[in-house]
């Protein structure tokens, strides 16, 4: 006898993909489709193409998944929504990433396309705030990609730096973020520094970055905004000390975590809140089980339920197994 099992067929669409140019760019969206692909009877597919080109994206989506029989559709970024609502035969999702709804001009077009969705979600509760209607006239889920536990955790430090090339002994800070990034604010990561030598993440490679975090002190990171806070997680499942602003998920993610330091920027009690971590040889808080809360496992399963509410899914023989997918990716 054959046993029935469930089977959900998602395609996500994304203009947010790493490439051989820039493997960082949306390496969070890859590791949340790696997640999903690891659950049971989830069947992932992915359709990615670059910054802009939204009208060939339209072209190229119809080509490739035009008729496919696909329960959930689920877009990446909120102009991206652009040529997934023009793929018809599925409820369409979209996460929300943050600069989608903040910039001046994307931000409208994002908003304009939301009534258009099955299922809008943000990165973080606080994002969905930002959403009108959202909790009162407007379902929101907040559907973030979570942090890989398997890559980020704890490495010795002089292990780390000798690794990296670095001095193995010199108290060093690591600024998690492309220095050209205005709204991370480097400026003031310097200040906070205090002369301290700074590292950061510009131009790092993403399986390079455990490394970084490691062979950091603490990690400072003076944001004016976040979507969600990806870097801090990663941080605190390195068990990483972690200075930041209380924005985005941090001061959620940073409550009553002994060694860390959540508030507004403010130069000396961000430099005294450094010191003790400069001044020791393996400053380490405890920080792994919280940074689990947000793993990408668990935020993969958040996903498939977000998915199954949408679109039921579709019984197949086990022994048959599921039927084939057209992966993209």
């Amino acid at each position: 006898m054959h046993t029935l099992r469930k089977l959900l067929r998602a395609l996500v669409i994304t203009n947010m993909w790493p490439s051989e140019a820039d493997p960082a760019f949306g390496a969070f969206v890859a590791d949340q489709v790696a997640a999903l692909r690891v659950l049971p009877d989830v069947q992932v597919d992915v359709f990615h193409f670059g910054p802009g080109g939204y009208l060939r994206a339209i072209r190229d989506l119809r080509r490739a998944h035009d008729g496919a029989d696909y329960d959930v559709l689920h877009a990446h970024f909120g102009l991206t929504a652009i040529p997934a609502v023009a793929l018809r035969g599925a409820p369409l999702a979209i996460t929300l990433h943050g600069t989608d709804l903040r910039h001046p001009r994307s931000g409208r077009v994002t908003r304009a396309l939301l009534p258009l969705t099955s299922l809008p979600a943000t990165v973080s509760s606080a994002l969905a705030q930002e959403v009108s209607g959202a909790g009162d006239t407007r379902q929101v889920a907040v559907l973030p990609c979570g942090v890989d536990l398997e890559r980020f955790q704890a490495i010795p430090r002089e292990h780390a730096r000798r690794k990296l090339g670095l001095d193995p002994y010199e108290p060093c800070l690591l600024f998690p973020a492309d220095p050209l990034r205005p709204g991370k604010r480097h400026d003031l990561a310097i200040e906070a520094a205090d002369g301290a030598r700074l590292l950061s993440l510009g131009g790092v490679e993403p399986e390079m970055v455990p490394l970084w975090i490691n062979a950091a002190n603490a990690i400072v990171l003076p944001s004016e905004a976040e979507g969600f806070g990806l870097a801090v997680l990663e941080a605190l499942a390195c068990d990483v000390p972690v200075v930041a602003t209380p924005v985005g998920i941090h001061a959620v993610a940073l409550a009553e975590i002994d060694g860390v330091h959540c508030a507004p920027y403010d130069v000396d009690a961000w430099r005294a809140a450094l010191a003790p971590h400069l001044a020791a040889a393996e400053p380490r808080v405890a920080g792994r089980r919280r940074a689990a809360l947000w793993s990408s496992e668990r935020m993969a399963r958040r996903v498939a339920a977000a998915w199954s509410e949408l679109a039921p899914p579709r019984l197949y023989s086990a022994a048959a197994g599921p039927p084939e997918g057209q992966p993209l990716s």
